[in-house]
This record gives structure tokens, C-alpha cells and sequence, in this order.
């Protein structure tokens, strides 16, 4: 355990501070609530391509594991997924399959970089978003890769002060003094 609180302690990236409130499993102080939120293409009939499938399913298992890790660090974990229309998916392709993490781009906290190869489908012949992490790109995100991430932010949640601004010092603050990230 204490291998895993210094590795959380040495990163400090962007979160979005949120207090719950008391009467929480964590003894009835405030818990703090860290949003996962996930978008992708469904099609008139209800369906999505295969990549964001399989993304679904890691999206759902990484947030066991994060609500089951973070819960004892008296953070809540909450996941809204959000369905991207047909016509909205041919205006721009590359916000399905997307992820953020306290209203933070999954790939800015890891690091990484999008991309984009055919995908087929309910996607039809549209270019659609991969993630580059390390040398390796994924078309479907790994649930590993979401609990990085959601790990990251889990760490600026805990020194983080409600409403002070939780960036680091190269980023700066929102007009509305709140985080640098937006929801």
C-alpha cells in the first residue's frame, strides 16, 4: 500500500474538484467524487462499432476497480456515458470513443497522443479515434489504461482544496477560479 500511495503522490496533472455530501460510507465526511465520463457513436438501430464496444466493457471494469480502489481514499467514482447521434458522428468522428477523466481527456493524462484509422461498421468508412501510449495505439481502450488514469486523478482529488484551482503550476486557472479542466 505504501508502494501505491508514493506512486500516486509523484504524479500532479489537471482533476476537477467535487465534495459530495456527508453520511457517506467513508465515516460521514464529505466525499470528494471523481467523473469518468465516455462517448460514443450509436446508430439508429441502437448499435455501435465494434471498438467502442469492447471500450464500453473496459470502461465498466475499470470503474469497478476504481470505485472499489478510490473508495477507501473516500472518493466516489461516477461514470456517465453519453450517446453520440448518427449526424453528429459524421460532423466530426473523432468525439466517439472519447474519455475523460475529472473533465480531463484520457490521453492528457497519460501522456498520450489520438490518431485515427478506418473503423467499419456502424461507422460506416469514417476515420475514427485511436490513442498512442507508449509506441502502442489502441483502437479500443484498455480497462489498464482507464485505472492509470483515473488513479492520476485520484491523487490531485486527495490534495486538492474545494474550490482552489488544481493545476500545476505551468497551467492556469479557469475565469471561474475553479480547475484548468472543463466538464
Amino acid at each position: 500500500m505504501k508502494r501505491f500511495a508514493c506512486f500516486m503522490i509523484c504524479f500532479g496533472l489537471l482533476v476537477n474538484c467535487t465534495m459530495l455530501p456527508a453520511g457517506n460510507p467513508a465515516g460521514g465526511k464529505e466525499m470528494k467524487k471523481l467523473n469518468i465520463r465516455w462517448q460514443r457513436l450509436v446508430d439508429d438501430d441502437g448499435q455501435t462499432c465494434d471498438r467502442c464496444g469492447l471500450t464500453e466493457a473496459a470502461v465498466d471494469e475499470a470503474v469497478e476497480k476504481l470505485k472499489r480502489s478510490l473508495k477507501e481514499l473516500n472518493i466516489d467514482v461516477v461514470l456517465e456515458k453519453e450517446v453520440i447521434i448518427p449526424s453528429a458522428f459524421l460532423k466530426d468522428p473523432l468525439e466517439s470513443n472519447r474519455i475523460w477523466i475529472a473533465g480531463v481527456p484520457l490521453e492528457t493524462w497519460l501522456s498520450a497522443s489520438t490518431r485515427q484509422s478506418k473503423c467499419g461498421s456502424a461507422c460506416g468508412d469514417s476515420d475514427c479515434r485511436t490513442i498512442t501510449v507508449d509506441g502502442r495505439t489502441y483502437e479500443s481502450i484498455p480497462a489498464d489504461l482507464i485505472v492509470k488514469a483515473g488513479l492520476l486523478a485520484g491523487v490531485q482529488l486527495i490534495h486538492c482544496q474545494p474550490g482552489a484551482p488544481c493545476c500545476p503550476p505551468s497551467k492556469s486557472p479557469r475565469k471561474n477560479g475553479g480547475c484548468c479542466s472543463s466538464s
